[in-house]
């Protein structure tokens, strides 16, 4: 009798380890439609795989991702709601975020960011949860929220580029130099994508943000009110007026005789300088996110002597001769480069 129970618990326990890789190799194989494009050829393998292995984690979480990038946002929820009831104690990351996401786009935002902030709550050191609430934030046109939830993502992910270029994007009208710092680690992490050549072309209108030729020999320089020090004499969290009435000056003399004949990479090379060497000289007496997260990276830059290639790295699609030359003849600067930025040191 006990021989005949063992043997009966080796079968199931058999086939059950070879439904559970059937159907992972469905699964494997709908995420390679889903990566193509064929969001309904991937949901008909997790169905499949759903068959083999009912209630399969990987499949259900696979299948309610599909399900949201094809538009099929109530089945998505359904799905999402289904895994969760069923494997409540694991990992059910993309899966809250395949839910809240469906909800948002469903435009029930507060039903959204409830099941964002209890996929938080369960899995706080997960930066995509961050991130697409941060984006539920941004599309119901409440920036500051969007804009924490941001950078609590990259504090998790500092590589996480959807993060800095929606910081890029949101500061740009207010904070040039936090906008600044964001589009340019976001060209380092990823240099050569559509998002980049935009990014680029953002970069260098911040640059010139405000400076105008107005004569032969007359320059106009407007600064935003929202650089001004306050009257009252408190320092404000993330305070970069220095930096950015420096970067103006340094953007006036483009029109410099002996600066309009540089290059545009060397131009953008010395003004990225003067900001690096601004932020080092006023580190001491200011505070927040940017100062605390952004500014060492960019000061230790300047300091390894590494603004030189950052830059070309920066303007590698600009289709620009000199650029092209630079990079053929300067490999070892971009390894450096790059060692240096992949073991620097988040706090």
């Amino acid at each position: 009798m006990k021989i005949k129970t063992v043997l009966l618990f080796l079968f199931f326990t058999g086939a059950y380890a070879q439904n559970t890789a059937d159907a992972k190799k469905l699964v494997n194989e709908g995420v390679d439609l889903h990566d193509k494009g064929d969001y309904a050829g991937a949901i008909d393998k997790y169905n499949k795989a759903l068959e083999v292995d009912k209630d399969n984690l990987l499949a259900l979480t696979e299948k309610a991702m599909s399900l949201n990038t094809a538009g099929k946002y109530d089945e998505a929820i359904n799905v999402s709601k289904h895994a969760i009831s069923v494997h409540p104690n694991e990992a059910l990351e993309n899966v809250y975020v395949s839910y809240a996401n469906s909800l948002d786009h469903l435009k029930r935002t507060d039903e959204a960011l409830k099941i964002y902030d209890e996929g938080i709550q369960k899995f706080p050191n997960y930066y995509q949860l961050y991130f697409n609430k941060g984006i539920c934030y941004a599309n119901n046109n409440k920036p500051d929220e969007a804009i924490l939830c941001f950078q609590k993502s990259i504090l998790i992910s500092p590589k996480h580029a959807g993060s800095l270029n929606a910081i890029g994007i949101l500061e740009m009208s207010d904070h040039r130099i936090p906008s600044i710092l964001a589009f340019s680690r976001f060209l380092i992490v990823e240099p050569q994508t559509s998002r980049s050549k935009k990014n680029l072309e953002r970069l260098k209108s911040l640059f010139q943000q405000g400076v105008t030729q107005t004569g032969e020999k007359a320059i106009n320089i407007t600064i935003n009110s929202n650089m001004l020090s306050d009257s009252t004499g408190i320092k404000k969290e993330n305070d970069f007026s220095q930096t950015d009435l420096i970067l103006s000056m340094a953007s006036g003399l483009d029109f410099d005789k002996k600066n309009s004949k540089k290059t545009e990479v060397e131009n953008f090379i010395r003004k990225f300088e003067v900001i690096c060497a601004s932020l080092e000289e006023t580190k001491k007496d200011n505070f927040g996110f940017y100062w605390q997260n952004f500014a060492p990276y960019f000061i230790e830059m300047k300091n390894k002597k590494f603004i030189e290639a950052f830059a070309y790295i920066a303007f590698v699609d600009s289709d620009s001769e000199d650029v092209v030359k630079w990079h053929k003849k300067n490999q070892g600067e971009l390894d450096k480069f790059y060692n240096w930025s992949k073991d620097y040191s988040w706090k």
